[in-house]
């Protein structure tokens, strides 16, 4: 039962889905951070949906990438999106580890986040268009979703808390232990031979992930003084816009 609760802890948590309600307790949450892939999982449905639209009425490159930028989005229901937001301002400030938790903690959004989610999701419909759609994105586009959940799941278990309060520490506690970090490397592993079995290249996508995930520790370690739920968002958006520029590159390479 427990296994379940995390499911829909985890689906109306991290994103749109309408699912039952179910209350915040410990053994609730046990589970919860082995189906943070799921979400990625039905973006990939829903954006082979949108490729098979765009064949099927004929939608232009633009109007094509508009759609696979702001789907993850809309499915989401833009938790991670807010995250950056939070940690571009923090950025911004230039100021201590201390000062910048404290703005990741400010309701508020500042000129900065949004300058830079514009310039995001420009950037990333923009690459996108660059995609041709057919089976193969849909399955790398998926598998870039799901991977990209892995990584933040791994994160927002095995890296320090910049505090011992907050969403992210919840899970922190709630997942001790070696299990939920062995599900979701699992997750990570299936994930990956899926991808490179559909596009041998796509391997290239995920080593720019974990790239992106190598980096993040040092990041949150040296301007946070830690990992916080925000970070989290923000890695899974930063490694996601760095994702589907590797698969842009790799379509170019070998015709996706």
């Amino acid at each position: 039962m427990n296994v379940l609760q995390g499911l829909l802890l985890a689906l109306s948590s991290f994103s749109k889905i309408p699912v039952p309600q179910i209350e915040w307790r410990e053994e609730n949450m046990r589970y919860m951070m082995c189906f943070f892939p799921v979400v990625g999982l039905a973006i990939g449905i829903v954006i082979g949906l949108w490729v098979w639209l765009s064949q099927a009425i004929g939608f232009g490159p633009t109007l094509f990438g508009a759609g696979l930028a702001l789907l993850p989005i809309a499915v989401s229901g833009g938790i991670h999106m807010d995250g950056f937001c939070d940690v571009v301002d923090a950025q911004s400030s230039h100021a201590e580890p201390t000062r910048k938790r404290e703005i990741l903690k400010d309701p508020h959004s500042g000129a900065f986040a949004a300058i830079a989610v514009a310039a995001y999701i420009v950037a990333y419909a923009a690459v996108a268009s660059e995609l041709v759609a057919g089976w193969r994105i849909v399955v790398l586009l998926a598998g870039m979703h799901i991977a990209s959940r892995c990584m933040s799941g791994i994160a927002t278990v095995v890296f320090p808390t910049s505090s011992s309060k907050g969403m992210l520490s919840m899970f922190h506690e709630s997942a001790r232990g070696k299990r939920i970090l062995i599900v979701l490397a699992i997750e990570l592993v299936v994930c990956g031979v899926v991808m490179t079995a559909t596009c041998v290249p796509a391997i290239f996508v995920l080593l720019v992930g974990l790239v992106c995930l190598g980096l993040l520790y040092p990041f949150a370690q040296s301007q946070f003084g830690g990992m916080s739920g925000d970070l989290a968002g923000f890695f899974l958006q930063v490694a996601e816009l760095a994702m589907i520029v590797a698969l842009v590159v790799i379509s170019k390479v070998v015709a996706l």
